[in-house]
């Protein structure tokens, strides 16, 4: 027997609370060896930095792994997810980050460390970090961003299409049918059926837009990953999850001065 919504909810939002808890903890991991790291060679770099990365990308797959199992039984809740601040509701792309916005997120924090240090690149000397990006780096990342935008653009428009379905005939017909049947008092077992029967494959084309969604998510993130350095990688992971904790963290002290405000 499958749990209710609001168990399944609840059950998420622990496992999410705590997915939260050890993100820090990589991060706080990711940022003690880029420091550590920072002197030495790329193949040292590969040795100890790569089982790290691939731990933290684990990590997501994990939350991954748990999202889809949760998204099958209340897709509803995983588009709009209560353990989300209104703040990161409000740039959320179905049910998550908006996948281009890796790139966004590369280019900008590049551009910082690049600032922090031109002296150095002025004077010839290599910085390994994202501000050393190779010209054969940048044009991968230049195609994956292409093939990126490309696909979510094509689910985007995708949603679209998939919520204008709101509107089709036999919602009209039904919802026109049920208010009737309310006017009269006459509301049985058979509409309340038709009613699940009619809103079933809606939610069945938003659990499809989300896997999507979220599959686009994964392989933008590890694709960024592939071209990067490991302490490259390093430095992109750790930009990833300070952005993700921060907004979280800065969304739920705004919901807390909120309810405050209201009590």
């Amino acid at each position: 027997m499958s749990i209710s919504g609001a168990e399944e909810r609840e059950s998420f939002q622990k496992f999410y609370e705590c997915w939260i808890v050890e993100q820090d903890h990589h991060l706080q991991e990711l940022i003690s060896a880029s420091r550590a790291q920072h002197e030495t060679n790329e193949e040292q770099q590969e040795r100890v930095l790569r089982p790290l990365i691939d731990r933290v990308l684990r990590h997501y797959d994990q939350y991954y792994c748990a999202k889809s199992r949760w998204t099958k039984q209340d897709v509803l809740s995983m588009l709009s997810p209560s353990w989300r601040s209104s703040l990161e509701d409000a740039f959320l792309w179905i049910g998550g980050w908006r996948s281009s916005m890796a790139f966004h997120l590369l280019y900008s924090k590049s551009g910082l460390q690049l600032e922090e240090q031109l002296a150095d690149i002025i004077r010839g000397l290599g910085t390994g970090d994202l501000a050393d990006l190779s010209p054969s780096q940048l044009s991968s990342v230049d195609d994956l961003q292409r093939k990126t935008i490309r696909e979510e653009k094509e689910i985007t428009e995708k949603m679209a299409k998939h919520q204008e379905t709101m509107a089709d005939s036999s919602m009209v017909e039904l919802t026109h049918v049920v208010t009737e049947l309310m006017r009269e008092n006459e509301m049985g077992g058979f509409e309340e059926e038709r009613v699940e029967g009619t809103l079933a494959p809606k939610e069945e084309g938003l659990e499809n837009l989300l896997e999507r969604a979220d599959d686009l998510r994964k392989r933008t993130l590890k694709g960024v990953i592939d071209i990067l350095s490991p302490i490259q990688a390093v430095h992109f992971l750790i930009a990833a999850a300070e952005l993700h904790l921060r907004l979280h963290e800065w969304g739920e002290k705004r919901s807390d001065g909120y309810a405050d405000d209201i009590l």
